[in-house]
């Protein structure tokens, strides 16, 4: 899809990931529309969850004519199904559900619902949805139950979507990213930031947002990329632990 002038709804935008496709998008002449529950002023914004039909719609419709999403809005947890204190809450493990393949699904069901109604381009193109799984999702470690089955239902639903939006020209791809340095890290001190980075093969280090995000314009650009799952990892392999 060429992105000139193309509107493209990018959920968590306001930082990291979702941060860095909105410059990337910006730079290649798109138009991006952001959803998230902080404001940010790099692009018109929604405030709004993406657990909310009503705050997605709005974010829909402050894009307009809707022609891609960039999925990034998520949750990390790290606890134990059963720790010191006994069983994790179930509410706890909902709640990640909830957020990450919940808002996921109800985010694309509406933007594809807007596509959907979308003129074709010349290779009969109406959109491209680009949703964000985890290599948490095929290597989860000790404590990321819930993470990782979200990111599991995100890479599950991908093909089963592309497949049904075939017929109405509608792609939809999934980047399973390893370790990044987003916000989710912030907290940690540099030198365990760089201890994690070095336990990716190559290269030895975290990966950066702007590299998600051009991944995320290689999925535009590229018409046979679809109904897939790709790692964004560096061959990186979680250990249990």
């Amino acid at each position: 899809m060429e992105l000139t002038g193309k509107n493209i709804l990018v959920t968590g935008g306001a930082s990291g990931l979702g941060a860095a496709t909105v410059a990337a998008l910006q730079a290649a002449g798109a138009r991006p529309v952001v959803l998230d529950l902080q404001p940010t002023g790099a692009a018109p914004c929604a405030i709004g969850s993406v657990t909310s039909e009503a705050d997605v719609q709005a974010a829909i419709a402050l894009a307009g004519e809707l022609h891609g999403v960039v999925h990034c809005a998520g949750l990390a947890t790290a606890q134990r199904t059963v720790g010191k204190d006994g069983p994790l809450a179930l509410e706890a493990f909902a709640k990640v559900i909830n957020v990450n393949l919940i808002g996921a699904f109800n985010v694309v069901r509406l933007a594809a619902a807007a596509m959907m109604k979308n003129e074709p381009n010349e290779t009969g193109e109406r959109g491209v949805i680009i949703l964000t799984s985890s290599i948490a999702a095929f290597d989860g470690q000790i404590g990321q139950a819930a993470y990782a089955s979200s990111k599991a239902g995100v890479a599950g639903l991908t093909l089963p979507l592309a497949r049904e939006f075939a017929k109405s020209g509608i792609r939809v791809v999934s980047i399973a990213p390893g370790l990044f340095d987003t916000p989710l890290l912030a907290a940690l001190p540099p030198q365990v930031k760089q201890e994690l980075g070095a336990t990716v093969p190559f290269p030895s280090r975290l990966g950066q947002p702007a590299e998600y995000a051009k991944l995320a314009l290689a999925i535009f650009d590229n018409p046979m990329l679809n109904g897939e799952t790709i790692r964004l990892d560096g061959a990186l392999r979680m250990p249990p632990r």
